[in-house]
C-alpha cells in the first residue's frame, strides 16, 4: 500500500462516498444508529489516512464500499456496517482488537477480530496455513455469521477492483473466489452476488471470451427487451385482473452462465436461446396461503402460453437448501422461444436476493428448521474433526458448497434433501454415522440396489444394516457428500489409531525380547524403519497392527550377515539420501529476483514466456488438460522448483490458483509452429457411405496434418469416433475442427480436452 496526503478533492470524495452509506442505511427498516456509524467512519478514516491502494485511490474507499454492500446487497445493520467499517483496521494499523471493543463494545470486537484471522484471502502460502485460515473462515459460521457474510462483500468489492493487480495476481484471486466464494455465496443464498463473482472471475481469467460474449449479448440485448415487452404484456393485464399488485422484470443471463451453456453444450452463442428469463414477484393475499397463490399465477400464465411439460420446478413445496423458495415454469413464447418465468412472493424474493440475513428474519420459532440451518449444523460437525491434510479438508467442505440438488424419502414419508449424484451410502450417513458405517446395501422403491446405487428425485429408500459390516477404503470413491466422507475418515483414523498402538506393543515387546536388540532400542527402531523404507514410527507401527509387516526376522534386519554390511545406507552416520544434492531449479529469472523487487517495494508481475526451446525442458506442460500454443495458459511452479503450464480453466489449474496463489505465473506463447502436439478429437455423425472418407481428406489431404490413431463405431446409423492427431497450436486445431463441422453427416466434433 501507499501512503501520501490526501487532495481537497479526494477529501471531498471520501465524504460523498461515506454520505451515500448513511443514504442506504436511511433507506433500510433497520433502527437507526447513525452516530454509531459515523463513530467508526471517524475512527477508521483516521486510522487509514494518507494510505492509498494499488489503483491509487484513497484506502478508505475500500471499507465504505464493502459497508454499502452489506446494507445495500446482503441487508446488514449498524453493527455490520461499523464492522466492515473497521474490517482492516487491527490489520493494517497499531490499533488492537482491545482497543475497538473499548470504543465499540464487545460484538464489533469480535467481529472485527473474525476478519482480522482470515484476511488476507482465505489461503496462505503453506497447506498447513489454508487448512488453518479457510478452517477459522468456516468456524465463524457458528460464531457470527456477519463475519462470513462481511468477508463476502470483502471480496465482492476487491473483485470490482480487480484490474489493478498484477495478472498472476489476479490469477490467484479469481481462482479463489471461483473455487469457493461464489459457491459459498450461492450456498448461503446471495444469489446476485455469487452471479457477480462468477462474472468477474471469468472475466479476469478468460478476458478474450468474456469481452466476445459481453458484445454479443450488447448487440442482442435490446431485442431482448421488446420481446420481454410483448411477451410481459398480456400476463401484466392478467395478473392486474386478479387484483395482484406485483413487479415484472427482465432477466437476461450472464456473460459466464452463457460461456457455461455454450462450453456444455458445444453451441455457439447464437445457438443459446433461453438469454430471456422473466420474474414475477407479488405481494399475496392475507386470506390464502402463498403456496396456493403461485400455482394460481402459473395457472394464469399456462393458459396464455403453453408450458415445457419437462422443465417446471416447485422450489415452494420443497425449499433448496439455501433457503430458496420459487415456482419456475418454462413457456413458449410468440416467437417461437422457450421463456422461463420464476414466481416469487415479497418475502421468497427477499430471501433469494439477500440470502441468510433475510432468511432468519422470516424465522417464526425454534420448530422453524429449513435445509439451511441443517448445512449451518452440518459445517459445525465437520469442523470438529478438520482433515490433517489442506487439500482433502478443502474438497471435503466444497463436496456440497455447489450440488444440485434431488428430493428422495424415507419408508415413513419424510422428505430428504441430497446432492445431485449421491449414492445409497451417502444417504445411509445421512440418516446416522452408524447407519452408514454398518450399511450393506438399500431397497429403493422396494427394490435392492447396491451401495454405490445413485438417487433420483422421489426415490424412496430403505438402509440395510449388519452389525458384522465395517466400511471399506473403496467406499470413499462410492459417497459424494462431505458428511459421509467425513464420516468414512474418521472411522479410518480411529481404526488406524488402534493398529498403531497395537502395532507399537509388538514392536517394543519384540525389541525386549531380544537381548543385543534391547541393548541398543533406539538403533534397532533406526535400521527397522530404513529397511522398509518408513520415515515415520507410527507408520511403521500402523503396518505392523495391520500385519503388513511381520516380526519374524528382526534380529536379521537390524544384525544382518557383516557382507552386507557395507552396503547400509546408515553405516558412517550418514544415509544416501542426505548425500544426494538437491535437482537445480528450472524457476525462470522472474521468479528468483521476486525476493529483491520486494525488497526495492515494487511489484514485478511474475510473467513467462513459452518458446520452441523451453517446452519440454523449463517448462512442462501438463497431462490433465493437454495445453497447446494458442490456449490460455499459466504457469504453476511445485515445491522441486518444475514449472507446469496448464490451461487457465483446468480443474487442476483452478485448484492451484486457490491454494497456491504465490506460486502461479501468468503465461504467454511465442512458438513458431516447430513443435506438433498430440491432440485427441471426438466426432459423432451419420453412419452414411464415405463420410469417414471425407473426415480423412479434410484432415490429411486438405490440413496436412499426421494422424496417430483412430477407433471409430457405430451402431444404429450413428458412428462415433475418436482421432489422435498432431497440431502446431490452437489456431490450427480450431480451423480444421470448423472444416470437419461443414461436413454434412457430422453432427458434433469436439476437442476431448475441452470437453
Amino acid at each position: 500500500m501507499q501512503k501520501s496526503e490526501f487532495t481537497p478533492e479526494e477529501e471531498a470524495m471520501i465524504q460523498r462516498e461515506f454520505d451515500a452509506l448513511l443514504a442506504d442505511y436511511a433507506a433500510t427498516p433497520h433502527r437507526q444508529k447513525v452516530e454509531l456509524i459515523t463513530h467508526a467512519f471517524n475512527f477508521a478514516n483516521k486510522a487509514h489516512y494518507g494510505v492509498r491502494r494499488l489503483s491509487g485511490e484513497p484506502y478508505i474507499l475500500h471499507p465504505i464500499a464493502v459497508a454499502r454492500i452489506c446494507v445495500r446487497e446482503i441487508g446488514l445493520g449498524s453493527t455490520s456496517i461499523c464492522s466492515a467499517l473497521l474490517h482492516d483496521v487491527v490489520e493494517d494499523t497499531d490499533y488492537t482488537v482491545e482497543d475497538i471493543a473499548g470504543l465499540f463494545g464487545d460484538k464489533i470486537a469480535q467481529i472485527v477480530s473474525g476478519l482480522t484471522k482470515i484476511s488476507g484471502g482465505v489461503f496462505g502460502d503453506q497447506a498447513s496455513e489454508q487448512a488453518e485460515n479457510f478452517r477459522k473462515l468456516l468456524l465463524t459460521i457458528s460464531d457470527d455469521i456477519r463475519v462470513v457474510l462481511i468477508k463476502i462483500a470483502d471480496r465482492l468489492h476487491n473483485m470490482r477492483t480487480l484490474g489493478a493487480q498484477p495478472k498472476d495476481k489476479q490469477y490467484k484471486i479469481a481462482g479463489e473466489t471461483q473455487y469457493i466464494y461464489a459457491p459459498l455465496a450461492h450456498r448461503l443464498g446471495l444469489f446476485p452476488i455469487k452471479t457477480e463473482l462468477e462474472d468477474l472471475s471469468f472475466k479476469y481469467e478468460h478476458p478474450e471470451q468474456w469481452q466476445e460474449i459481453h458484445d454479443k449479448l450488447e448487440l442482442v440485448r435490446g431485442r431482448q427487451l421488446e420481446s420481454f415487452e410483448s411477451f410481459a404484456k398480456p400476463i401484466r393485464a392478467r395478473l392486474e385482473s386478479m387484483g395482484y399488485n406485483f413487479t415484472l422484470k427482465a432477466r437476461i443471463k450472464s456473460v459466464y452462465s452463457i460461456w457455461k451453456k455454450m462450453v456444455k453444450q458445444q453451441v455457439a452463442f447464437e445457438d443459446v436461446y433461453d438469454l430471456l428469463a422473466v420474474r414475477i414477484v407479488f405481494t399475496p393475499n392475507e386470506s390464502m396461503s402463498e403456496k396456493d397463490q403461485c400455482w394460481m399465477i402459473y395457472s394464469a400464465i399456462t393458459e396464455i402460453y403453453r408450458p415445457h411439460p419437462e422443465r417446471i420446478r416447485d422450489w415452494i413445496s420443497t425449499p433448496k437448501a439455501n433457503g430458496y423458495e420459487a415456482l419456475h415454469v418454462t413457456v413458449m413464447g410468440t416467437n417461437g422461444e422457450w421463456v422461463e418465468v420464476q414466481i416469487r412472493t415479497d418475502r421468497m424474493n427477499e430471501i433469494a436476493e439477500r440470502g441468510l440475513a433475510a432468511h432468519w428474519k422470516y424465522k417464526t420459532g425454534e420448530n422453524d428448521d429449513s435445509e439451511l440451518d441443517k448445512w449451518l449444523r452440518e459445517i459445525k460437525e465437520i469442523l470438529s474433526h478438520p482433515e490433517k491434510d489442506a487439500m482433502e479438508f478443502l474438497g471435503t467442505f466444497k463436496l456440497n458448497l455447489f450440488a444440485q440438488e434431488v428430493f428422495v424419502f424415507t419408508p415413513k414419508g419424510e422428505i430428504k434433501t441430497m446432492p445431485l449424484g449421491s449414492t445409497a451410502l451417502d444417504f445411509a450417513f445421512l440418516l446416522h454415522s452408524e447407519l452408514g458405517e454398518h450399511c450393506i446395501g438399500a431397497k429403493v422403491n422396494h427394490s435392492l440396489v447396491p451401495l454405490s446405487y445413485k438417487l433420483k428425485g422421489g426415490d424412496q429408500v430403505e438402509v440395510l444394516t449388519s452389525n458384522s459390516q465395517h466400511p471399506q477404503p473403496e467406499w470413499l470413491d462410492m459417497v459424494t457428500t462431505a458428511k459421509a466422507k467425513n464420516g468414512l475418515i474418521q472411522y479410518f483414523r480411529r481404526e488406524e489409531r488402534k493398529y498403531t498402538r497395537h502395532g507399537e506393543r509388538l514392536v517394543h515387546d519384540a525389541i525386549a525380547m531380544d537381548k543385543d536388540l534391547a541393548e541398543n532400542a533406539d538403533m534397532a527402531l533406526a535400521r527397522l524403519l530404513n529397511h522398509y523404507g518408513i520415515s515415520q514410527p507410527g507408520e511403521l507401527y500402523a503396518q505392523v497392527g495391520q500385519g503388513i509387516i511381520r516380526l519374524d526376522n528382526l534380529h536379521d534386519i537390524v544384525f544382518p550377515r557383516r557382507s552386507l554390511l557395507s552396503r547400509l545406507p546408515f553405516i558412517g552416520g550418514k544415509s544416501e539420501k542426505n548425500d544426494t544434492q538437491t535437482a537445480g531449479s528450472t524457476l525462470p529469472e522472474e521468479a528468483k529476483n521476486e525476493k529483491n523487487e520486494k525488497n526495492k517495494g515494487k511489484k514485478k508481475e511474475k510473467a513467462i514466456v513459452l518458446t520452441d526451446e523451453n517446452l519440454g525442458r523449463e517448462y512442462l506442460l501438463s497431462h490433465c488438460c493437454h495445453p497447446i500454443p494458442g490456449d490460455e495458459v499459466l504457469g504453476y511452479q511445485d515445491e522441486s522448483g518444475k514449472m507446469h503450464i496448464h490451461k487457465i480453466d483446468c480443474p487442476e489449474a483452478n485448484l492451484l490458483k486457490a491454494s497456491y496463489g504465490k506460486r502461479i505465473y501468468s503465461a504467454t506463447w511465442n512458438t513458431h509452429r516447430v513443435q506438433s502436439f498430440v491432440e485427441t478429437i471426438e466426432l459423432k455423425g451419420i453412419d452414411k457411405f464415405g463420410v469417414f472418407i471425407q473426415v480423412l481428406q479434410t484432415i490429411t489431404t486438405d490440413f496436412h496434418i499426421n494422424m496417430r490413431s483412430i477407433n471409430v463405431s457405430s451402431d444404429d446409423g450413428i458412428f462415433k469416433g475418436t482421432m489422435e492427431i498432431y497440431v502446431y497450436d490452437r489456431t490450427e486445431l480450431d480451423e480444421l475442427l470448423k472444416a470437419i463441422r461443414k461436413i454434412e453427416d457430422i453432427k458434433e466434433v469436439r476437442r476431448i480436452s475441452d470437453m
